[in-house]
């Protein structure tokens, strides 16, 4: 059995039918992180005895007759920036690898948990989710199935990576500048982070790590079946103050069968700034599939007015320090990775002003997504997932050959701006690795960047390509 032949709502129902027992497949992802993982490094924990004793409790269940849910018995990752009940939330860091388990899950665990997955183990994570490569002080580096030598992308490459290979049919990933769809681009998944609000970020009083930049989200190899993780995930909790309603119907059920391409499409092809050549190419030639189906394309140079890159890099480095300044002038300092720390030190030179500044940057960059697409009456604005190519481990992608930091600056306008935002695979480099598509909708149509995402996929068979993982 290979995971990444059927899909999760497939193996669900072959579940609850009872062809296919919980056990069986928690048994399968377990052997085959134990084959497997060692080359990857996807996992940072596993508790295969719980896993199974959970998995035979479903069948259990299955077996009197009971509903477990629309998800039952898929094995999960859980990324660890979150917390899974009985496991360690390390956050990437040596800061927290002592730290007792945790007692109950995030609300995102919990609410896949009910639906009927079962929680492996956790995957890996750069420190507090800092970077787009997955390196971390106390576990190391994760690596790409396509390439062994290349990076899966960040921050929740562990868990894309894990896909990607087989290891497990869905895992969970946060997005806060581009970390469910770096990842899933770089690792050949179709991927989504939906608007901020929809999946509530914590069921205690402490508030997020990153603040309102990021969101959480399920990660699959195919966006139908993101769909119906988001399905058992959306919807608002108490004690998340940011917490969206939820929609009425099913997000699942929008995306089902086939999918029209849409009408038409805003498409930025380097949005004013520097493209990999080959990411160029790539993703040209996918928006010129769309139009052969009938998609009307409209180019525009640019859609923001100033570049969100730096509003968005000042709230991220005033929330870096807000979590981690108390640890400066102590021996628990130098625990930290030295990229994280410069952030933490630049946070430290920002006042309330430079906020409130990058604050009201947020509301103009929103105004410019919703007037470029008003303008042009489109329901989605189309352009590369990263503006660079795949890098290797521990390293920054690359723009026409030479290595640039700012590799991923099409993934952090989307997070300023908080409009749902998806991934596709477009193709392949000439290396063999993949490239993504980024769709990005108007304010809280999370069901359009679905379809539109849907309508891609089919379009591009971007479901159908697999990681020449393992070797031989």
């Amino acid at each position: 059995m290979d995971l990444r032949d059927e899909s999760v709502v497939a193996l669900a129902a072959r579940v609850r039918a009872r062809e296919l027992g919980a056990r069986e497949l928690a048994r399968h992802c377990l052997d085959r992180i134990e084959a497997h993982d060692g080359q990857l490094n996807c996992f940072v924990a596993l508790d295969g005895e719980r896993a199974l004793a959970e998995a035979a409790a479903i069948d259990e269940r299955l077996a009197r007759g009971e509903d477990v849910g629309p998800l039952a018995g898929i094995p999960i990752g859980v990324k660890d920036l979150e917390a899974a009940a009985g496991f360690v939330t390390t956050h990437g860091s040596h800061l927290h690898t002592d730290d007792a388990p945790a007692e109950e899950d995030s609300v995102e665990v919990a609410r896949l948990r009910a639906a009927g997955c079962v929680v492996l183990g956790k995957t890996n994570t750069p420190e507090n989710g800092w970077k787009g490569d997955t390196t971390s002080p106390p576990f190391g580096a994760t690596r790409n199935p396509w390439n062994l030598e290349r990076s899966p992308g960040g921050s929740s490459g562990g868990s894309g990576a894990a896909i990607a290979a087989g290891l497990v049919p869905l895992a969970t990933g946060s997005d806060g500048g581009g970390s469910i769809r770096i990842p899933s681009a770089l690792c050949g998944l179709s991927g989504c982070k939906p608007s901020q609000g929809r999946v509530p970020a914590e069921s205690t009083d402490r508030a997020p790590g990153s603040g309102q930049l990021a969101v959480r989200g399920p990660m699959a190899l195919r966006i139908r079946d993101v769909a119906a993780a988001l399905d058992v995930v959306v919807g608002p909790h108490p004690l998340d103050p940011f917490s969206l309603p939820r929609d009425a119907g099913s997000w699942s059920a929008a995306v089902a069968g086939p999918v029209g391409p849409p009408a038409r499409v805003v498409w930025s092809p380097a949005m004013a700034g520097p493209v990999d050549a080959e990411i160029a190419r790539v993703t040209g030639e996918a928006v010129a599939a769309m139009a052969g189906l009938g998609t009307e394309v409209v180019e525009v140079d640019a859609v923001f007015r100033e570049d969100p890159t730096w509003p968005w890099f000042t709230m991220w480095c005033i929330y870096a320090f807000r979590t981690l300044g108390e640890h400066r002038d102590t021996d628990r300092w130098e625990l930290i990775d030295e990229g994280l720390r410069e952030q933490v030190v630049f946070g430290s030179t920002l006042g309330p002003d430079d906020f409130v500044r990058a604050l009201d940057a947020v509301y103009r960059a929103h105004a410019d997504v919703e007037r470029v697409l008003a303008d042009h009456d489109a329901a989605l604005l189309v352009l590369p997932t990263t503006a660079g190519q795949t890098g290797r481990c521990g390293a920054n992608g690359t723009i026409d050959g030479v290595e640039d930091v700012n590799w991923v600056r099409f993934t952090y306008p989307f997070n300023m701006t908080r409009h749902p935002a998806a991934t596709v695979c477009a193709g392949l480099t000439g290396d063999g690795m993949p490239v993504g598509l980024q769709l990005v909708g108007g304010h809280l149509d999370d069901v359009g960047v679905l379809r539109g995402a849907a309508a891609l996929e089919d379009l591009l068979g971007g479901a159908h390509r697999r990681a020449p993982f393992p070797v031989g």
